[in-house]
């Protein structure tokens, strides 16, 4: 995947919504997509990071167009205003990268808080329901419609103190691909239009962990930058090809 200039054009005039904008991996979608040509309109529980993001990416890239929307994701309603709101205002939507993260977890199973489980299932499951459902139907009047949802490695291998995040990005997952379903029976004979797609990582490394920590290794994570082009990436492959697909940017467990 090309890290820099437009790669095919495949995102040249697109529509972007990206949930979940303001921190280190969002900052680098956003950069990437207005890179590409895309028009980006990007959402973050946090209106001030989410503010300097979007100054960053418009900053990066004189005359791209980025704008940051302060949504309650966890709001049904709130989630679909952002939708029809963008689709209305744009004539398109073409894509919603879902970013929206959150850890918790302890050191044993026993030791399981199951206060982390609460939080975490809104974070990380009501939040791609919710996003999900808004955009669906946008996604599929689109002729490039893309739905992409970062989870983790965990979800496959679960370890014992990480009992609450790993099944919530598994249930995560398994949302996303029956998305993915509902876009394959769409296309019909022809074959999906739209596609939802999953890209795993281990975990996310970016400059500041590195200069925090200049001896560590980060063996097996993802560079917010490679993350941020592994997501361009997935426009330039037909819809088929990544429809209910996950794409690892780590070994495999």
């Amino acid at each position: 995947m090309n890290g820099t200039g437009n790669g095919n054009g495949a995102l040249e005039g697109a529509v972007i919504a990206v949930a979940g904008a303001a921190g280190p991996a969002g900052r680098s979608a956003l950069l990437r997509l207005a890179e590409a040509g895309a028009t980006v309109v990007a959402s973050d529980a946090d209106p001030e990071r989410l503010a300097e993001a979007v100054d960053a990416a418009r900053y990066a890239h004189g005359g791209a167009t980025v704008i940051g929307d302060t949504v309650d994701l966890l709001d049904l309603g709130a989630a679909r205003e952002w939708a029809d709101k963008t689709e209305k205002e744009f004539g398109r939507i073409d894509g919603l990268v879902h970013l929206v993260g959150g850890w918790r977890g302890g050191a044993t199973f026993p030791e399981t808080d199951l206060a982390d489980w609460t939080l975490l299932e809104k974070l990380l499951i009501r939040t791609v329901q919710h996003t999900s459902l808004a955009f669906h139907d946008g996604l599929l009047r689109s002729d490039r419609g893309r739905y992409v949802l970062i989870s983790a490695a965990g979800a496959t291998k679960p370890t014992a103190g990480n009992a609450a995040y790993a099944a919530a990005k598994a249930a995560a997952e398994a949302w996303t691909l029956a998305l993915a379903d509902s876009f394959r029976k769409a296309g019909g004979e022809e074959g999906p239009k739209a596609a939802a797609t999953i890209l795993v990582i281990k975990a996310l490394v970016h400059d500041a962990m590195r200069a925090e920590r200049p001896n560590a290794k980060f063996a097996g994570f993802t560079d917010v930058k490679d993350l941020a082009d592994a997501i361009a990436g997935v426009w330039d492959k037909p819809a088929r090809e990544v429809n209910g697909q996950r794409l690892w940017l780590t070994p495999k467990p």
